[in-house]
């Protein structure tokens, strides 16, 4: 008996070691992703999620910082005449940045005009956004407001009601959440259930590709998952 126990606390040793080596293994390749690829991912993940995501505030200084010293550095190629061909690989770098950052900044002011009133109501949405971001929702309500809501007669100014005698916001345009994604999961998860019953339970291994619904990709196993693709 005392022999059997041994070995179990061995292989639970040896367990907790593989999976220690494979989170390590996971954050060291995380950690060397670079910041253009992190941010297309997020511009990707942002074009493909049909509500908006989370701002990612760090990221986006750092390639505005990127973006900055790059231009600083071609500045200094032109100065000192260096060769055509390296000045034309930095521009095209550069170019391929600021074509990434303003797609992703564009993409969520779309969104946020779209969508202005939905993100309004909600504490969850208006959290996701930046402080500019945020502001410029402010300004279209309240251009809305001066523009064309303050003109119109009573009972046929509002944005989010048809009548007076409606008992909730029936006109409040709601991103399509009733739809399925492309998921590459981050690491191993093992089985996970897809539904509150429990029949559907599907095995969720590292870099292997789902299809899942989007409620499912935001609930429980959103930090495991990446890389939503719409169908």
């Amino acid at each position: 008996m005392e022999q059997e126990a041994v070995q179990r606390e061995g292989q639970e040793g040896k367990k907790s070691s593989w999976d220690d080596d494979e989170s390590t293994a996971a954050s060291a390749a995380e950690a060397a992703t670079t910041d253009v690829e992190l941010l297309r991912r997020a511009w990707r993940n942002e074009k493909a999620a049909p509500e908006i995501l989370r701002f990612d505030t760090p990221l986006v200084s750092r390639v505005r910082e990127q973006v900055q010293l790059l231009e600083e550095t071609l500045d200094d190629f032109a100065d000192t005449g260096v060769d055509d061909l390296v000045v034309s690989l930095y521009q095209m770098d550069l170019d391929r940045t600021l074509f990434l950052l303003r797609s992703y900044l564009r993409l969520r002011l779309q969104k946020i005009e779209k969508y202005t009133m939905h993100i309004s109501r909600s504490d969850d949405l208006r959290s996701r956004l930046s402080p500019q971001e945020r502001r410029c929702a402010e300004i279209m309500e309240k251009h809305l407001e001066q523009s064309v809501l303050s003109k119109l007669p009573y009972g046929y100014d509002s944005v989010t009601r048809h009548s007076l005698s409606s008992t909730e916001d029936d006109m409040v345009p709601e991103p399509q959440l009733d739809t399925f994604v492309f998921c590459k999961t981050k690491s191993d998860v093992g089985a996970f259930q897809l539904d509150d019953i429990g029949e559907e339970v599907v095995d969720l291994v590292a870099d292997d590709l789902y299809v899942l619904s989007v409620q499912v990709h935001q609930g429980p196993c959103r930090g495991w998952l990446d890389r939503p693709y719409l169908m």
